[in-house]
């Protein structure tokens, strides 16, 4: 019958056998926050930090998280207020509700996002609606 304790911060002891079989006992380590979401947080400057977080956390409060326990080496990027700091994703900034585990991050790997100051974000699909703005335009060229 397994049996787990935690071994020690971050790691989980599971042990397999009876009381009766304490020589026979074998205990294997494995991840404890396999199931939390390593990301990699860059800044404009570089300069990068790791943190881990729940597939629950949104991106409001990993900036909350980041702004309370703000790296010793980014002491020239602090900001004033959590409330500015945005997360970057593949190319696009995550609203605030938008929590890890919506974004379907592979388990086991460590995530890179970028964080950057800023006071407001676009609206959604704003970017889209641009774009299919444009493509609805014609222009008409005539050559003599």
């Amino acid at each position: 019958m397994p049996v787990s304790a935690k071994d020690s911060p971050g790691r989980l002891m599971l042990c397999g056998g009876t009381s009766s079989q304490f020589n026979d006992f074998i205990c294997f380590l494995s991840p404890f926050n396999r199931l939390q979401v390593s990301l990699r947080l860059i800044l404009v400057s570089g300069k990068t930090q790791d943190f881990t977080f729940s597939p629950n956390d949104s991106a409001t409060d990993i900036a909350r998280h980041v702004f309370e326990n703000w790296p010793a080496g980014w002491e020239e990027e602090s900001v004033s207020s959590p409330s500015i700091l945005r997360l970057i994703f593949q190319g696009r900034f995550l609203h605030g509700n938008v929590t890890l585990g919506a974004l379907k991050l592979p388990p086991g790997r460590t995530t890179v996002m970028h964080l950057v100051a800023r006071e407001t974000l676009p609206e959604p699909n704003s970017h889209g609606q641009r774009n299919r703005e444009k493509t609805t335009e014609s222009s008409c060229c005539l050559l003599l």
